[in-house]
């Protein structure tokens, strides 16, 4: 186990030793344009992210922003990779639904304080024993769950009461609902991910998520399509 001074070096900010060792003006320009590109990413999927949790897109960008703080400010590396992520969607989305918010907050807090305490004993080298099958696995699985989520939003079904948490339950569900089909937010939501994914192969360094929300959400506007906004949630 590490002493006091390894331990205490282990978690010294990197902003503080990045200040001391100079910090031009040059650096701020290359940081502020770096922010600039994260901001205009982290600005769509952290909605996207909140609402496919079962919580508030506000909930989304407030976590995206005081995330960001920390991870900046009390991260030790130069390089920080830090903000909302696909993976924890299931996770959060049963956890405040079974909990509420205030289970939720209590969750997060625990789990920061085990990972400070798994850092502080040098545990995070365990991570290469798990196969990567199983990785594969899981990460294909929340994918599954993910989209089935939000196969209702796409198609504007209406469902009759809860929908369902499981797979199977919920995919019976939406099948039943499919007379309440909305076109409309069907074919939006289509056209929503072809110019994603347009651009991503097109213009690779353009926030294609940002703007395809964009023209989505002025599409909808000027044509008055029948489509429930995050407002009118």
């Amino acid at each position: 186990m590490p002493d006091g001074t390894a331990t205490a070096h282990l978690y010294r900010p990197k902003l503080l030793t990045t200040i001391q060792e100079g910090y031009s003006t040059q650096h701020f320009r290359k940081d502020v344009l770096a922010a600039l590109t994260v901001a205009i990413v982290a600005l769509p999927l952290s909605m996207a992210i909140a609402v496919a949790s079962g919580v508030g897109p506000e909930r989304g960008l407030y976590a995206a922003i005081i995330g960001g703080f920390f991870v900046s400010a009390l991260g030790g590396s130069r390089f920080q990779i830090g903000g909302p992520a696909g993976a924890f969607i299931v996770l959060v989305a049963a956890t405040a639904a079974k909990l509420g918010i205030e289970g939720l907050l209590l969750t997060v807090l625990v789990s920061g304080v085990m990972l400070i305490a798994l850092g502080a004993l040098r545990l995070g080298s365990l991570i290469r024993h798990i196969p990567h099958a199983v990785t594969v696995g899981f990460t294909a699985g929340i994918a599954v769950t993910i989209l089935a989520s939000q196969l209702k939003e796409l198609g504007g079904l209406a469902l009759h009461g809860h929908e369902p948490g499981h797979l199977v339950p919920k995919l019976v569900a939406l099948y039943r609902a499919l007379p309440t089909l909305n076109t409309a937010a069907l074919m939006t939501g289509c056209a929503v991910a072809a110019v994603i994914f347009a651009l991503k192969t097109i213009r690779p360094t353009w926030p294609g998520m940002l703007i395809a929300v964009a023209i989505a959400s002025v599409a909808t506007a000027l044509l008055h399509l029948p489509v429930h906004t995050i407002g009118s949630r």
